[in-house]
Parts: C-alpha cells; structure tokens; sequence
C-alpha cells in the first residue's frame, strides 16, 4: 500500500519526482528481499533436512495417497520427515565404507542396535555401514545368530504375536514392493527374526519393528549380494 501511495504521490505532483522515486525503489527493495528471504528458508528446510536422493540420484519421497505412518522421534538417529501437498519426504543415510575396529571375520555382519547401524565386516579395520531401523521398545534383542537362508522378494507370514497385536494384518502376503520384507531378506538361524528390506523406507533409523532388522531396499540387496549363508551375525 505504501509503495501504491508513493507512485500515486508522484503521479499527481504532490511530492517531488525524486523523493517519490526513491520511496518505491527502497519499499520494493524490501519487499524482494523479503522474498528471497522466505524463498532461501524453504530450500533449507528440504535441503538441510536431506531430502533424500536414492541410489540412482532420485529425491526419496512416499506418495500423499497412501497416508504415511510417520514414527516417533526417540533418538538423534531418527529420521527427518516433512509431510507435504506432494507426498512425505525424508532423510536417507547412505551406506558408506567406514573405518571399524574389529577382530572379526570378513563377511560378519554386527548390528549396532544402539546406534541403529549395521556393519558388514570387510577385514583390515574396514566396514560397510548401513542405516537400520530396530525394534521398538520391548522388542529389541540381542545376540549371536547365523544366516540360515536367504529370500529375493520374500513372501511374508506375520507371527502369532503380530497378529494378536494387529488383527488386521493378513495371515499371508506374497512378496512384491507392498510386502513389509521388501526386496531382500536375511533369515537367521532357527529364529522369527530377519534382516530385510521395508515397503516404509521413511522409518530407517527408527525404533519400529517386532525385532526385526529393516534396511532401505537399496541397502538390503547391496547386503544380500555380500552375504553368504552361514556368516555370523551378531546383534549389540
């Protein structure tokens, strides 16, 4: 409104040509500032929050049609989310080959469930690490397992206390992108427990499972390549 008056101002000879000009130069001055200013914030919010690129240099985000499940912030590792006209978007922690200090064999996977990482072992103080959800309180275990068996796009039975828990999950679901085990899966030893992949990408790095390791798609295939059966897993 006040850059309106001052050209009004100006046009009718109320005020001289040059105060009136300078006026609207420094009141849309401000109001561009004030734009980029807003502009530069929402940028940083996505950028900062780490608006995830995949594997394949695409930004990660879960289509607003499906009504993501967002979990509850309970540790410094819990993913960034941001719920949007266009779909959840969320932070991902790329796998990366870590400096790790350890005297176990090359091809041991080790689970830090603390930290919600999971190091493959390559030998000589060198890892691969990973980004991992754990379970949630109550659910979380710890121990030494083997790797009894390995599944491409497993077909998921939810176990007798999952069901009780949740009666309305299926009894059985084949395996495909819908299928909560994802692409990839790790079955250890004699247990109900698995290291898979996650049809919820946006909760790696959460509390959230039953006990089971959840990996982001990408990350569960890279693992199940590495992997052989019988290697040790251990579970901190």
């Amino acid at each position: 409104m006040a850059l309106l008056y001052s050209v009004m101002l100006m046009r009718h000879g109320k005020v001289r040509h040059s105060a009136a000009f300078r006026c609207a130069l420094v009141l849309l001055g401000c109001v561009v500032k004030t734009t980029i200013v807003i502009a530069a914030i929402i940028v940083a919010a996505l950028s900062l929050g780490g608006c995830a690129a995949d594997q394949g240099g695409a930004q990660a985000y879960a289509s607003a049609g499906h009504g993501p499940q967002v979990a509850p912030k309970t540790s410094s590792r819990d993913p960034w989310t941001l719920q949007t006209p266009f779909g959840l978007w969320y932070s991902e922690v790329p796998r990366q080959q870590v400096h790790y200090e350890s005297k176990n064999a090359p091809g041991t996977i080790i689970v830090d469930t603390k930290n919600r990482y999971l190091y493959y072992i390559l030998g000589n103080n060198e890892a691969i690490r990973y980004s991992i959800s754990v379970g949630a309180e109550g659910y979380g275990w710890h121990g030494t397992s083997v790797v009894a068996m390995k599944r491409e796009w497993p077909d998921w039975t939810p176990t007798p206390g999952e069901l009780k828990r949740f009666p309305d999950l299926p009894k059985h679901m084949d395996g495909g992108p819908d299928n909560p085990l994802g692409a990839r899966a790790l079955y250890l030893g004699n247990t109900l427990y698995r290291i898979h992949g996650t049809n919820e990408p946006w909760k790696i790095g959460a509390a959230v499972s039953s006990g089971c390791i959840r990996m982001s798609n990408n990350d569960a295939i890279d693992l199940y390549d590495r992997t052989k059966i019988g290697a040790t897993v251990i579970v901190r």
